[in-house]
């Protein structure tokens, strides 16, 4: 990640927190640094099912990340 940015987007939103670690490993493995907001909401008031658990990248790094995440949803159909 550039240190020039500092604004995270939104790459990725799901319910299901291993699909929200299979990316966060396939975006490693490109050297791409994410992170997971909501992560522990489901601890907190038991459900993630109304908003989901959000994987938010650099936008430095967006286009790059959003090729692993489309190719990642078409695997999963």
């Amino acid at each position: 990640m550039n240190n020039n940015s500092k604004k995270l987007v939104t790459i990725f939103t799901t319910s299901h927190r291993h699909q929200i670690h299979i990316i966060k490993v396939l975006l490693a493995e490109k050297n791409i640094e994410c992170f997971v907001v909501d992560e522990n909401l489901d601890t907190i008031i038991g459900t993630t099912i109304i908003e989901g658990y959000k994987l938010k990248v650099d936008t430095l790094d967006f286009l790059r990340a959003n090729q692993i995440v489309e190719k990642f949803k078409a695997s999963e159909k």
